[in-house]
């Protein structure tokens, strides 16, 4: 095994598609969930955050059934893309989607939630309609918390490394990520190259975790 920078490109690009969509999918989540009464809120909350606890290697394994050539699914994607999406980098970010949503969802739910229902109403009041007060009211307030999920749901999908070595492989110039890199190098001996990995991702988790403190700081 050699040293190679695409791991650490691999990961940044994987991290950065995944948040973009799990961004889109939480705030439609929070935005129709959030604040409201049904039958069945509670199950569907619970699902969400199934990632949280499940050992990676049962997301993997749900991926491939959900993803895999027998599947409606895949053979679906199959048939339209000419190829099946294991084991190649679109894999990866849907690994990274699924582990990074709870807490993306939960930390906007919080964000949500803090907003003054008083605003909320007035703005009702002057004929807003609900994406309206979606777009001009709730996120704006929400920012920080937002912006916390944002940070959260990247770093959890930087690192993401079980359900990834699954659904994805450890294909060096393919599918190797810093965190199955890391694993490659360790199983073949290679420390420096290992420790070089690690210190990347240390460097850059540090970071992320001093943004989000100086975030809450500031609120």
């Amino acid at each position: 095994m050699q040293w190679s920078w695409h791991p650490v490109q691999l990961s940044f690009y994987v991290a950065t598609i995944a948040t973009i969509i799990t961004f889109l999918f939480a705030i439609i989540a929070a935005f129709l969930l959030v604040g409201k009464q049904f039958k069945g809120k509670t199950i569907i909350e619970t699902i969400f955050f199934l990632p949280l606890v499940l050992p990676p290697t049962v997301i993997g394994f749900m991926l491939i059934i959900i993803f895999g050539k027998n599947s409606f699914v895949g053979q679906a994607i199959e048939q339209f893309s000419g190829s099946s999406i294991l084991f190649t980098s679109t894999a990866a970010i849907i690994a990274a989607i699924v582990v990074a949503f709870p807490l993306m969802y939960q930390s906007i739910k919080t964000g949500f939630l803090s907003v003054d229902n008083n605003i909320v109403g007035a703005a009702k009041v002057d004929g807003a309609t609900n994406w309206m007060v979606l777009l001009a009211i709730t996120i704006p307030l929400s920012m920080r918390a937002i912006l916390t999920g944002v940070i959260l749901g990247f770093a959890r999908g930087f690192g993401e490394f079980g359900a990834t070595l699954m659904v994805a492989g450890n294909i060096p110039g393919r599918t190797q990520t810093i965190p199955t890199a890391i694993y490659l190098a360790i199983e073949t001996g290679q420390n420096k190259i290992a420790w070089t990995y690690v210190l990347i991702s240390i460097a850059f988790s540090f970071v992320l975790l001093l943004v989000i403190n100086r975030t809450k700081r500031d609120i």
